[in-house]
């Protein structure tokens, strides 16, 4: 265990991840740019809470503004950061980026081709990523899934970056279950599907994601959100990768896949009481990874000359509850539905 690991991003999932990795003894480093989580982890180490047990251990941690003094790089980069930070994320850490090394990101979105943009393809990993976790204090993270009910993908995008995904499936399963993708890109697309589902639209409503579920007319809208993003995803010749521990069989088989989606995360990766991490931006102000999602899913159907109604107005929605304009809530239903239709 020689090899030297950065966790970029040690937010909820970021210093979970990197907690495991330290307790099973590997030389990691963790890179963060909540200076107060910094301070607090200096101090006292990460804390992790989970419904079974309770982990805590001591922590090698920088502020981004330290990174500048590093003389050594890294094996292996965990990118655990927004979506939207990873181009100005990959290009911080790139010159400590070993020639051989791979940057691995850990995220929502489409994100690959960021990555590849700045460190090249042959040290790009795509990484899907489930986890339920949130931070609200520094330095204490509240897992709500344990390492059973976590789930990776993980999968190379050339012949030299795909050496290297045995070595990192072995890496994260230390913190869950991790399966190699035969394609990566339509496993984050897939991940795409579920989080347009859930992330954004149960966020404007302001509750817990198996809550919504269990409502009708928010189910409704959730479903339709996830089959925008399918369709997207079809468009672009993306094809149906299984994800969450789902079978090929039953994704190909499935003509309710986003049902199925929805149904297996509920059942299997959350708790009754899990709220998205786009909920956890909005309760903090921060800017969320809406766009990143939903926004992904208008995009991609606007350039072929169609409409996303459902993704839009959960869009719509979202910035005005950044703007402080409304509250995530469930009456904001009535305004979704007005404004898909607006869109339709």
């Amino acid at each position: 265990m020689s090899q030297r690991i950065a966790v970029l991003g040690t937010g909820a999932n970021g210093a979970s991840i990197a907690a495991d990795l330290i307790i099973a003894g590997f030389d990691v480093v963790l890179i963060e740019q909540w200076p107060e989580h910094v301070q607090e982890m200096r101090r006292s180490g990460i804390r992790i809470e989970m419904p079974e047990e309770v982990l805590e251990t001591p922590v090698e941690v920088y502020h981004l503004c330290e990174v500048c003094s590093f003389d050594f790089q890294f094996d292996v980069v965990l990118l655990v950061m927004k979506a939207y930070d990873t181009i100005w994320g990959c290009q911080l850490i790139k010159p400590y980026l070993k020639d051989d090394g791979v940057l691995v990101g850990v995220q929502n979105g489409m994100t690959t081709d960021n990555i590849i943009e700045v460190v090249g393809i042959d040290r790009t990993m795509g990484c899907v990523i489930e986890i339920s976790s949130q931070m609200f204090l520094p330095g204490v993270v509240e897992r709500q899934s344990s390492h059973d009910h976590s789930w990776f993908a993980v999968g190379g995008l050339s012949n030299q970056s795909r050496k290297r995904e045995l070595e990192i499936k072995k890496l994260l399963s230390h913190s869950g279950t991790t399966v190699i993708s035969s394609d990566i890109q339509s496993a984050k697309w897939m991940k795409i599907i579920s989080n347009c589902t859930t992330l954004g639209t149960t966020a404007v409503f302001g509750v817990p994601i198996a809550e919504a579920a269990s409502n009708p007319v928010m189910r409704d809208i959730m479903i339709k959100s996830g089959l925008e993003a399918l369709d997207a995803g079809l468009e672009k010749g993306y094809r149906l990768e299984p994800i969450f521990g789902l079978s090929e069989k039953e994704v190909s088989d499935s003509n309710q896949l986003v049902e199925l989606l929805l149904n297996k995360l509920t059942s299997t990766y959350i708790l009754p009481q899990t709220i998205t991490t786009v909920l956890q931006d909005h309760m903090k102000n921060r800017k969320s990874e809406v766009e990143n999602v939903n926004g992904w899913v208008v995009e991609e159907r606007h350039s072929v000359g169609k409409k996303a109604p459902v993704n839009m107005a959960i869009l719509k929605v979202s910035k005005l509850i950044k703007n402080g304009e409304l509250e995530p809530d469930p009456s904001n239903v009535g305004l979704i539905k007005d404004l898909v239709k607006d869109e339709q």
